[in-house]
This record gives structure tokens, C-alpha cells and sequence, in this order.
């Protein structure tokens, strides 16, 4: 049967990453300023959605993918490896 989690249980497998990159790239960027910085660039997201994602509660699409690839300045690979 298919199952659509994470090895881990998570419901994303780029959460952890995700995370990882706001703090090193952007030391002082809190969930609330990525949320603003992923708005401008067009993805409706609000810090509470930032927080399930780098939590893995919450899925994450293709779409939304992209646009944390980009505002991040990161490859795709590197969100999901």
C-alpha cells in the first residue's frame, strides 16, 4: 500500500531543510519574515504554515516547492535531499 509520509512520519521530507537554509542564509529571518518574503514572491503563506512545514505537519506542493527554492536561492535537490 502507498503511503504518503516521509520514512520519518513527517508529512514532508523538506521541512528539515527548509529550516536549515532560513537559519544559515538568513541568520536573523524569523517564520514570520520568510512568510513575508515567500508572500512578495507570489505564495500565500502565513508564519503558522512556515512553522507545520519545518515541523512536518504539513504537506508541501510543487508549487510551493519552487518558490522556497527560489526566495531561499537553493536548488530543488537541496530542499529534498
Amino acid at each position: 500500500m502507498y503511503k504518503n509520509k516521509a520514512a520519518s512520519g513527517k508529512n514532508n521530507i523538506c521541512g528539515t531543510k527548509i529550516k536549515q537554509f532560513r537559519k544559515q542564509l538568513f541568520p536573523k529571518t524569523s517564520q514570520k519574515k520568510l512568510a513575508d518574503m515567500l508572500q512578495i514572491a507570489g505564495l500565500d503563506v502565513d508564519k503558522n504554515a512556515i512553522q507545520r512545514i519545518e515541523d512536518g505537519k504539513r504537506f508541501v506542493t510543487d508549487i510551493e516547492l519552487k518558490v522556497f527554492s527560489k526566495v531561499l536561492n537553493v536548488s530543488y535537490e537541496d530542499l529534498l535531499d
